[in-house]
This record gives structure tokens, sequence and C-alpha cells, in this order.
């Protein structure tokens, strides 16, 4: 790994230099994971940048120069400037005054060594000159980078205790950067695990989806069982639900599909739709979340047998997650499309039957049978349609 920016794209875009001579050059640094994931090749998405000015001041030199800014952390120090090319978090450097846990009281600093030492691990407390692009690293985080070690910065059991959020942090990035788990870090996520207790659902939810979201999280959830953390947040998971996520990741790889954080949650827990529903609640997941993994819980072997009809019924996505979590081949769902039923009720009334339920009844009846047979053409339907008038009406001796 080299420790060197310049071949990274976001680097030359335009909106960062006018916002480096707006702030000043020296005022500023971008900072984590921008930093870290060019170092490492990934794509980058966000830019996050930390200054030694205060966020009016911020607000003054963008508006002087034509930039937008958004006050959406302002509070705590962070303005957001409204690029061409991508919006940037602007933060004022800062120092914890004190932590409980869930929540810090801070001060704003013009110190950038301050500003890193209240980060969490070491390979996000990387700072990039704008112009020249060097690296201030104040706590080994490019050795760590190098060596795909994930390290709090300072006690691991302290940085725990500032934001019980830090132990489901450390286990998404060990997930996603980390090669051999952290000792220290590990023992103080095991003794400090009984403090995801007080943290709100969302963002326990926010960093489970976000690690289920990673293309091999197996071997750190069955670390986080192994040291109790994966008994706190999610005590539904037992043995099987891992068993069944490995055998959901090897079908997702065969199948070349994307993960997807909530199927693979439904794999994690039994597939009960009273345990989903408790689950969905817990961790306040959106409506279109719940209703999935719901959705997901309610699998039946029958799935498998006749994929597109549970396709039309649940729609795509939701039948491909079913039959991958019981091990079914999806490819006959690739590139299908949900056909429409041809068949309405005016078309009934047409045939002399009275609006009303009846025209109901038939409806479905008649669709029940065009799911049944293959979605045929509409010549078919209609005389599924007289075949059911046939049967309410017969002929008089």
């Amino acid at each position: 790994m080299s420790a060197d920016l310049h071949n990274a794209e976001w680097t030359g875009r335009s909106g960062l230099a006018a916002l480096a001579r707006a702030l000043g050059p020296e005022n500023i640094r971008w900072v984590g994971g921008a930093i870290r994931d060019s170092l490492l090749g990934l794509p980058v998405n966000d830019i996050d940048c930390a200054t030694r000015l205060l966020p009016d001041a911020v607000i003054d030199r963008c508006r002087a120069a034509g930039i937008r800014t958004v006050p959406t952390g302002i509070d705590h120090g962070t303005v957001t400037a409204i690029l061409k090319d991508g919006p940037v978090e602007v933060t004022t450097l800062r120092r914890d005054v004190s932590t409980d846990g869930r929540r810090a009281t801070i001060a704003f600093s013009d110190n950038w060594h301050d500003d890193a030492a209240r980060r969490d691990f070491t390979i996000n407390a990387l700072y990039a000159h704008p112009e020249t692009l060097e690296i201030s690293d104040y706590f080994g985080g490019l050795d760590d980078l190098r060596n795909r070690r994930v390290r709090f910065i300072g006690d691991a059991h302290q940085r725990i205790r500032e934001d019980h959020l830090r132990i489901l942090r450390y286990f998404r990035f060990q997930a996603r950067f980390g090669a051999e788990p952290d000792e220290e870090a590990e023992r103080a996520c095991a003794e400090l695990a009984a403090t995801l207790k007080g943290l709100s659902r969302e963002r326990v939810a926010m960093e489970l989806l976000g690690l289920l979201n990673l293309p091999d999280p197996l071997k750190t959830l069955r670390q986080m069982k192994s040291l109790g953390v994966l008994g706190v947040v999610l005590p539904e998971a037992c043995k099987p639900g891992l068993a069944a996520l490995e055998r959901l990741l090897e079908c997702e790889l065969t199948a070349g599909v994307a993960p997807e954080p909530i199927r693979r949650l439904a794999a994690l827990l039994p597939p009960h739709e009273e345990t989903a529903e408790a689950v969905a609640a817990r961790l306040r997941l959106s409506r279109g979340q719940r209703a999935k993994l719901i959705s997901l819980a309610g699998r039946e072997p029958g799935d498998i047998e006749s994929p597109k009809a549970l396709a039309y019924c649940e729609g795509i996505g939701n039948a491909v997650d079913r039959i991958l979590l019981q091990q079914g081949d999806v490819t006959v769902l690739s590139g299908w499309e949900i056909p429409q039923f041809p068949l309405k009720g005016g078309q009934i009334i047409a045939h002399g039957v009275a609006a009303g339920p009846r025209v109901a009844s038939l409806l479905r009846q008649i669709e029940q049978n065009w799911i049944d047979e293959g979605f045929p053409d509409s010549g078919r339907v209609n005389q599924l349609l007289d075949e059911a008038l046939a049967r309410e009406n017969p002929p008089s001796a």
C-alpha cells in the first residue's frame, strides 16, 4: 500500500479546490474515510473536511466565495458545503469535554491532534493537506491500514465507554478491513457488550444492517456470538441462524446476487412471522424493511417449486430472497417481467354478471387459475372465464 493520494480521482475535483481556497488551505484537512479508502484502492463516496475555523466563519467564507452551506449539525460544529461535484461536511476541530456512552459534550479546538484523539480507530484518524496531499498520521493508522488491523485509538475500554456504539462499529470495520482481530479491542467489546442495551434502536439497526450488507460478514458474526455481543443486539440469532446465513451466502455467490441486509437478517432469525415482527419493531426498521422481513419469515417449501407464481404475488425481489433462503434456483426469474392479468371486472359484467361480490370472486378464481397455468395469453383467460361461468350456470336439461 502506497501512502500517496495523488492518483485518487476525488483530489482533483474543482469543487474541493474552490472550498480549499474559500477556507484557506492551512485551515482545513480532508479526513477519515476518503483517505482510508483511497489508500486501499476502494471507491470513495463521501468527502469529509476538518477545519480550525468555527462554524460561523466557515459559513461566512463560503458565502463570500459563492458556496452555499447547510447547517446540518452546527451545534456539533458541522456545516455541509454544497459543491457541484457533491456535498462535503466541514466540521470544526473538537475535543470531548464529557461523554456518557450515547452522546458527547464537546468543545471546539484548533489542534489537529486533539481532533484525531477523539476519533474511534487509527485508520479513521488520517488527515490530508488539501494542496500537498501530505498525510498526517497521529496514531499509527497508516501501519494499521497496511496490516489490515482495526485498532482503537488509545485505550479500547475508554473509547467504548465514550460511545457504546463503537462496539458494533469495530465489528463492521473488522469485517470490511480487518485481517486478524485485535485482542485488546475484542476483549473490551466482550466486557462492555451489555452497554449496547442503552443505545437507541435506530443506531443499533444502522450498524447491524451495515455489517450484514458487507460481502462476507459470517466470520465476524461468529466472533460476535462467541464474545456475547450478538446475543445482546439480536438474541433471536442462534447457531442454526448462522448456519442458515452460511448457506445463503453460498447461494448468493453462486447466483451472482448482490448482498441484501434484510434478506441476511431473515436468515439469522427463525422463520416465524411473529419473531420477524418483534425484531422489526425492536430495531425500529422502516415500514418497507419491516414488511420485507415479515414476508421472508413466511417462506414455504412451495416457493421453490413455483418461483414465477411467487414473484407475481410477492414481487421479484422478495421472491428471489425467499428462494435463496431455501437454497433454490433463482435463474428462472432473471430478466423475467411480471405480467399483467389480462382480465377486468368490466369484461365479466359484459357477460351478464351483475356488478358486485360475484365479479370480484370470479376475478380471484380466474386469476389463480391463470397463475397456476403459468400466465397464458388473453385467449386462454377468456376460455377460463367461459368455463367458470359455465360451471356456475350449467345448461338446463
